[in-house]
Order: C-alpha cells, then sequence, then structure tokens
C-alpha cells in the first residue's frame, strides 16, 4: 500500500502561496529537483526555453513542494500544471491525485522503469523523467581476462568473481576494489545489487536461505579483492594508480578516472543473480495533479522533456542521464559518455530488477544503512558465520521498521505498513 499523504489544513495556505505564480506563466513547473540556481537556471535557459508555451519553472524543497500540491489538491483547483520528483515523493502521495498518463504517446525506454510509474496501479501516474546510477569499470588490461563466453555488458556475479580470480591469478595481486572505506557507499551496493539481485527484495529477505547465499557470492568475490579496500572511498583514485582493475562506485566517484585517462578504462553495467540484475536507481519522474489548470499544455510539456535532444538538454543541465534511447554527443565529458551507456544498458536490460532508495526512514536513515555495514563488517572482515550475523542483525533491522512505520519498496513485495523482515 502507498502512503497517502495528510491534507487537513493544508487548503488554509493556498491563495498566500497562489501569489507566487506568475501572471503570465502557462504551465508552472513544479520541482523537487535542479535546485541549486545555477541548475534551475539551466532548466529554464536550456531545457525549457525551446518549448512553445511559457514555462514558469519553480524547484523547492520536499516539505514546501508537497505542501503546495497539497492544498491545490484538497481545494480542487490550482495552478500547479507539471511535477517533477523523485519516485520516492511520487509513491507518497495517493495514485487518484495523479492524472492517467497512458494516453502521451512517451515512456522510457526501460520496461521496468515504466511499472514503476504505474504505483501499483494500472494507470502510468508519472513517466520516467531521468535518472543516475552506481555502475561497475574496469581497466581495459583487465579485458583480456573474462572468462570464456562472458558479455562484460550482461555479467553474473559468477562471471565477476571469475573474472576477478582471473586477473588476481595473471597479475599475482588481487585487483577487484570495492568503497569499503570510511566514506565508501559500500552499504548501496548491499541494498541496491548485491540484495535484489539474489533475493528479489532487500527488508523482507534480510536473513533468508537467498541472502545466505549471497553473502556467501561475496565472500568468494572478496578473496580477490584489494585488501586496502578499507580505505577506498573513491574508486577513481584506484584506477588510477593502478591498485584496482575492476571496481564498482557512484558514476560521480568514477569520473576524474575517465575524463584524465578516457582509453584506459570502459563502463558497463553492475552484474546479475538468480533474482536479476540488481541496480539503484535514482530515478525521477514528471507527473500532471488531477487540478492542473490546462491539461492540453501540461501533456505537451510531458512529451517535450521526454523528446531525445530534450533528454541531452536536462543531462547537461542536471548531471542526470536520460530515460529514453538516445546517441550520447561527441561533445560531452568522457565520463558522461561512458556512464551513461552503462546505465542505459544496465536500466533498460530485460532482467533489471531496480532496487530503490530507501524511504520513509526519517532520521533513522543512518541506522538503517549501519545494519548493512555491520552485516559487511561481521561476516567479511571479522569472519563471523553468516546465518547467525544475519539472524543477530534481523532485530535490529525490524526495530527500525516498526519504529518508522516504513512500508516496503522495491523490490520489497508492498506492505500494510511497517514492512517485515521475515
Amino acid at each position: 500500500m502507498t502512503l497517502r499523504f495528510k491534507r487537513a489544513g493544508a487548503a488554509t495556505g493556498l491563495a498566500i502561496m497562489l501569489t507566487a505564480v506568475s501572471a503570465q506563466a502557462d504551465v508552472l513547473f513544479w520541482s523537487t529537483q535542479a535546485k541549486p540556481v545555477e541548475e534551475a537556471q539551466a532548466m529554464r535557459e536550456q531545457v525549457l526555453s525551446s518549448f512553445g508555451d511559457t514555462v514558469d519553472y519553480q524547484p523547492n524543497d520536499g516539505g514546501p513542494w508537497l505542501t503546495r500540491l497539497q492544498a491545490e489538491i484538497q481545494a480542487g483547483s490550482g495552478s500547479i500544471g507539471v511535477l517533477g520528483a523523485l519516485h520516492g515523493d511520487f509513491s507518497a502521495m495517493d495514485p487518484a491525485d495523479l492524472v492517467d498518463l497512458g494516453d502521451i504517446g512517451v515512456m522510457s525506454a526501460s520496461g521496468t522503469f515504466n511499472d514503476l510509474a504505474k504505483l501499483g496501479t494500472d494507470e502510468m501516474k508519472y513517466i520516467p523523467w531521468m535518472q543516475a546510477s552506481y555502475i561497475m569499470a574496469a581497466n581495459k588490461e583487465a579485458l583480456q581476462y573474462l572468462p570464456d563466453g562472458a558479455d562484460i555488458d550482461a555479467l553474473t556475479y559468477d562471471q565477476l568473481i571469475a573474472w576477478s580470480a582471473n586477473v588476481h591469478e595473471a597479475t599475482g595481486e588481487p585487483k577487484f576494489g570495492f568503497p569499503a572505506g570510511p566514506k565508501g557507499l559500500k552499504h548501496r551496493f548491499f541494498q541496491g545489487y548485491l540484495y535484489p539481485s539474489y533475493t528479489d527484495g532487500v527488508v523482507r529477505t534480510f536473513a533468508s536461505p537467498e541472502a545466505v547465499t549471497a553473502w556467501t557470492k561475496f565472500k568468494e568475490l572478496w578473496e580477490h579483492t584489494n585488501p586496502a579496500s578499507t580505505n577506498f572511498s573513491f574508486m577513481q583514485e584506484q584506477l588510477l594508480s593502478g591498485d584496482a582493475w575492476i571496481v564498482f562506485d557512484h558514476t560521480s566517484r568514477l569520473a576524474q578516472a575517465f575524463n584524465e585517462r578516457p582509453d584506459d578504462f570502459v563502463a558497463f553495467p553492475a552484474p546479475a543473480g538468480p533474482t536479476g540484475r540488481g541496480f539503484m536507481p535514482v530515478l525521477a519522474g514528471v507527473g500532471i495533479p488531477k487540478t492542473a489548470p490546462d491539461m492540453d499544455a501540461s501533456k505537451a510539456l510531458l512529451a517535450y522533456m521526454l523528446k531525445p535532444e530534450t533528454q541531452i538538454a536536462t543531462l547537461r543541465a542536471t548531471n542526470f542521464f536520460p530515460v529514453v534511447d538516445v546517441a550520447l554527443p561527441d561533445d560531452l565529458p568522457p565520463s558522461v559518455k561512458a556512464a551513461g551507456d552503462a546505465i542505459a544498458k544496465m536500466s533498460g536490460s530485460a532482467d533489471a530488477n531496480p532496487g530503490l532508495l530507501p524511504a520513509g526512514l526519517g532520521d533513522k536513515g543512518g541506522d538503517f544503512n549501519r545494519v548493512f555495514v555491520d552485516t559487511f563488517e561481521r561476516i567479511i572482515l571479522a569472519g563471523q558465520p553468516i546465518e547467525r550475523v544475519l539472524e543477530d542483525q534481523k532485530g535490529r533491522l525490524a526495530a527500525i521498521m516498526e519504529e518508522t512505520g516504513a512500508p516496503c519498496w522495491a523490490p520489497d513485495a508492498p506492505s500494510e505498513g511497517a514492512c517485515p523482515v521475515e
């Protein structure tokens, strides 16, 4: 079940807030994305200026964004024509307050993203707009050691382990690199990649037999991982130094390597496990509230946002990648081209299985992440028995979910109330 936001009293501030709307604007684009001044200006001048009608692009923090939206829906009328927000923002809404967009003739190239955009209904409640993610990268020297028959754009975890083992044997050094340092994003790998790929869940399946298999496989991979990875936080540094030949990290933390030596490295999708190619997209979408004053103009703007040239302009303005099939121009930085290709292949793969960012945890997000970090440290670094560690950590995770009341997010099955740790 999706969370429905509270509306009581929201209409009282509607009249005041409506005064902020430009009288000349035909479409008010109300967004939680591209908020920095430079990005917002780039959205207006580089992305939206070519749209036929006037667009008033107004980015806001999540609180004001939701308050204004709630007020208009409660009043039954308003001025917001288009909503721009993350998937988590849309999933916190009542789907009935969003217009069905199945008739506008555009959608993302990812069937997985399009299914997410239905918000559990049979209708397109928003249109995927732009994405960011974490990917794999490798020194091209490592390619000669790929296992027979392996496709770098469609690897399995078993093939990744075999590849890392081959490199280890050939060079005499463990060359897989993992961001396990104090500022590394290791928790996102477990939440968005390993668990979805082996358990088709994150919370419900935390201590499942499939989770035991997942951690067993990661232990195998760790045997071929540079032991200094516990100090690695930005894997671009290890690619450039040669301390690691095969790595995982966020696109922004790999950019320097590709920009400095674009011919030396290759970017590619994360591997797949028994339950799909788990990956963690930062997915933003565009939708239309049922109170939009001009449905035709709003739908026209949504269609415009998905045009290939608009998607490229959005990439330049925000550093978020396209969700449609598009050839990236040659004048983009090498890191953008490399990451964009890898993300497109990953999100568009037939076995894509997105593990979304945790939602609804409030100030307990850090505690949630700590469960996965502690599990990693106990199983991988301290060598403790996998089943015992998962059973111990299961109680901590369940307490966090019960305290926050956060419902399940993909790929976990929806829940009534707090997501259970089964």
